[in-house]
């Protein structure tokens, strides 16, 4: 929400993101490399022992994940909110759709607060994982950021990541309900989640 989502109150964009060429930090006309499954990955070098059990070890070493398929998935298992105004709040993924509208968290206005994800990799490695979340308030885009998460390999423990500190606006016109649209892309443009939800900012104490 930063200094564009205080701004609130004065002339915001239509309910549309930006389909922006450099979108999450990713350079335009950036191609990655071929994909590999994991298990030729580590078949590779099969004959170097010592090398065979250090990508054993970096890849997570998952017996269970070396069935030769290609494409990366991400199982997000979580979303939680973090403040100073209250205990973290955590909700389970995916929320069903008769949930979309309800309010997920509330906020104090000029509070600070994180989102948190926990998340586990599937089959193979995902690689430059980024997120963007959109803000609407009545209609109206508020705020967009995006951010870049990083390459996760497969792993048996899920992966905890917290996303940039935000702070909440102040003011009468910044209280009230905000809906909002979080995604998750890799590197080759897979979408691996998007998540839908609202929430509320109120007046402070």
């Amino acid at each position: 929400m930063r200094e564009k989502l205080s701004e609130v109150c004065g002339v915001g964009e239509e309910e549309e993101e930006e389909d922006d060429d450099k979108s999450n930090g990713i350079a335009s006309g950036f191609v990655p490399g071929p994909l590999v499954s994991l298990k030729e990955q580590i078949d590779k070098d099969k004959d170097d022992e010592s090398l065979r059990r250090w990508k054993e070890k970096l890849l997570g070493c998952l017996e269970n994940d070396l069935n030769g398929q290609m494409e990366p998935e991400v199982k997000f298992h979580c979303i939680g909110i973090i403040s100073d105004d209250f205990e973290e709040i955590s909700t389970p993924l995916p929320v069903g759709e008769n949930q979309i509208d309800r309010v997920l968290f509330t906020l104090k206005e000029g509070s600070r607060y994180q989102l948190k994800l926990t998340f586990s990799v599937l089959h193979n490695i995902v690689s430059g994982l980024t997120y963007s979340n959109t803000v609407w308030k009545g209609g109206l885009q508020v705020d967009q950021s995006k951010g870049m998460l990083g390459t996760f390999a497969p792993n048996k423990e899920p992966y905890v990541h917290t996303l940039e500190e935000e702070t909440t606006p102040s003011g009468l016109l910044a209280r009230g309900i905000y809906s909002a649209k979080l995604k998750f892309e890799d590197d080759d443009q897979r979408s691996h989640m998007e998540l839908q939800y609202t929430f509320e900012i109120k007046k402070g104490s």
